[in-house]
């Protein structure tokens, strides 16, 4: 299984080492070449310079044969055209993408991307932490 991780900050970095520790081909893009010491000395994927919305440098790092693309750029709008493009230009089966405002993650979800929302997740923890809290006091 190919997979391509379009953003190598902490996030990014450590998605490419797991799906890498399971077995999959990982290559990760980052426009800055810095990123891959994140990865680590042992890292045997591929790394490609650059920005994930250059269509020829997603070839280059293998998208038309990937079975899975993750976003996760410090950007939505990055994020979410770069995902729109692997989806529906590329056609890659799997798509993931994250994005920061929940408004906009749900617009998204609803026209087919897969989104993980931290923000939403962090909301609904802390939310049920203090309900549970809440619960306990009484």
């Amino acid at each position: 299984m190919k997979a391509i991780v379009i953003g190598s900050g902490r996030v990014g970095s450590n998605v490419a080492l797991q799906l890498q520790g399971s077995g999959w081909d990982v290559t990760v893009v980052d426009e800055n070449e810095d990123a891959l010491a994140r990865l680590g000395e042992s890292w045997t994927g591929g790394f490609v310079v650059g920005h994930g919305m250059d269509l020829q440098l997603l070839r280059e790092a293998g998208i038309e044969e990937a079975d899975a693309v993750v976003v996760t750029t410090d950007g939505d709008n990055t994020n979410l055209v770069i995902a729109q493009g692997a989806q529906k230009h590329f056609e890659v089966p799997t798509v993931v993408v994250r994005v920061l405002d929940p408004a906009r993650a749900q617009f998204y979800a609803t026209r087919g991307l897969r989104i993980v929302c931290p923000t939403s997740a962090a909301i609904e923890t802390l939310v049920g932490a203090v309900r549970e809290a809440e619960g306990v006091a009484n």
